[in-house]
């Protein structure tokens, strides 16, 4: 290698060490830092933007959620609108049927059915009454009372004498219902029948369940 080559490749070396001192002096340092926290800001700001959107969703969910509820317990909430006024009109009419509809003892039962017995001209020729406390020791205690009953006359006054137990004012429920005979002549015509008193059972009734009623007329015997 000639000295002039020597000298030349000198120079170019220096001048490189010369660029690569230059490009690290301390203004070239402070913009490459400052070009690194930009890149890391923006990393933070992608993954801000990116938890932001997931929170949103994830709210925006949860309030669907919250509407929904709400929806749900308004809807299953209104049947108790008004409840203390329902109760208290259900009170009432309960009340007013007890008062019109419910005998208060036998002796209406059977004056009731001796009654119907005599207006539809059919024989009442035996009535068994048989009872029951009803919601017992409670303001709305009644008795039941079960009538066995047994009637004899032509068949279409003891029809006629069925339809008006159903239309009577005293409520009765039949539950059983036999007919015996010719339509042509006398029938025979036995009856299960259950009505309520109202109050509790007396002490001496509790104890003559099976008791046989009177006949004449309905009357219970004694």
């Amino acid at each position: 290698m000639s000295v002039v080559t020597a000298i030349k490749s000198k120079v170019a070396n220096g001048s490189v060490l010369a660029q690569a001192k230059g490009l690290l002096s301390a203004l070239n340092l402070h913009w490459a830092g400052v070009g690194l926290l930009a890149l890391v800001n923006l990393y933070l700001l992608a993954q801000m933007g990116f938890l932001w959107h997931a929170e949103s969703n994830h709210n925006a969910e949860a309030m669907a959620q919250q509407r929904i509820a709400l929806k749900t317990a308004g809807i299953a909430a209104q049947p108790l609108r008004g409840l203390d006024a329902k109760l208290a009109r259900a009170t009432e009419e309960a009340d007013k049927f007890s008062r019109q509809r419910l005998p208060a003892s036998d002796s209406d039962v059977a004056g009731e059915l001796g009654t119907l017995t005599k207006k539809q001209a059919v024989h009442l020729t035996r009535a068994q009454y048989f009872h029951a406390p009803v919601l017992a020791g409670s303001a709305g205690e009644l008795t039941e009372v079960r009538i066995d009953a047994t009637l004899s006359g032509d068949y279409r006054p003891l029809v006629q004498f069925i339809n008006s137990i159903e239309r009577d004012k005293l409520f009765f429920v039949i539950h059983t219902e036999t007919l015996t005979g010719q339509q042509s002549g006398t029938v025979n015509l036995r009856m299960g029948l259950t009505t309520y008193e109202q109050g509790a059972v007396a002490q001496d009734r509790a104890t003559a369940q099976g008791e046989t009623a009177g006949v004449a007329n309905g009357g219970p015997e004694r």
